[in-house]
């Protein structure tokens, strides 16, 4: 089958609208300002799969594989022809909220779950990682389901995500956590110290209050943990515990 290449004025189009209208998916590769990217998903692709799109600059932008051996790597310019696949991902991709990305899901103004984003490309870029994910926190103590989020179980294959966010549903913590220094902790699992730590727990040491909604001190547990009624370990334990991070450091 031959695909045919397109002019890229609309695709790049497309990338643009992407950076402007999902902020909360666009992150810096670097700490000095340099490029932005966003992790992208596409149930659709051929193999389905997560690709990172990568602004070069305000015309420029590449949109690569998330694993380097599946073989996307485009570059996206004015007056460049791109291929009808290419403009299809970007087009009919969802933006991923960016690693680090700490949300908040609301029931009456009180955040009742936590949701931590986990979606670091792999650096060197063709190493294998895992693939981008969402960990589900709901407050320790609470077994009430209609609380938690309907996509609790698999949050990137909901599809609303952004309709959540839209809707005031979801919201941004990070804002709320830069103001309350010593008083949100992130706690790795025990299996992944000195590893990767893209799984854990959150203890607040106090009820943090952002004005339009609050957030109740406790610890905030996987979901698959209180499904199982495992308890909580104590406070004081958990912040004993070695690679305890104050989440104030990863918003600043």
């Amino acid at each position: 089958m031959t695909v045919h290449a397109l002019p890229g004025a609309a695709t790049l189009a497309a990338c643009s609208q992407l950076f402007r209208h999902y902020p909360l998916a666009v992150t810096p590769q670097s700490a000095d300002g340099g490029s932005r990217s966003m992790v992208l998903m596409n149930r659709a692709a051929e193999p389905p799969g997560y690709f990172v799109l990568t602004q070069a600059d305000d015309d420029h932008f590449v949109i690569r594989s998330w694993n380097h051996r599946d073989g996307v790597n485009q570059e996206i310019r004015p007056g460049a022809p791109v291929s009808a696949i290419i403009g299809q991902l970007v087009t009919s991709s969802m933006p991923v909220p960016h690693d680090g990305a700490l949300l908040g899901w609301l029931t009456d103004s009180q955040v009742t779950a936590l949701l931590a984003v986990h979606c670091r490309p792999a650096e060197p870029w063709d190493d294998p990682v895992p693939g981008p994910g969402i960990q589900v926190m709901p407050l320790a103590g609470t077994s009430d389901l209609p609380h938690w989020p309907p996509f609790t179980t698999s949050p990137l294959d909901d599809g609303r995500l952004w309709d959540y966010v839209e809707r005031g549903q979801i919201v941004d913590i990070a804002p709320l956590i830069t103001h309350s220094a010593g008083r949100a902790f992130w706690v790795p699992s025990p299996d992944t110290v000195g590893a990767r730590h893209d799984k854990g727990c959150i203890v607040i040491t106090g009820n943090l209050s952002a004005g339009e909604y609050w957030l109740p001190a406790g610890i905030y547990l996987d979901h698959w943990t209180l499904r199982e009624g495992i308890p909580a370990p104590p406070v004081g334990d958990l912040l004993m515990r070695p690679d305890v991070l104050d989440l104030i450091r990863k918003f600043r």
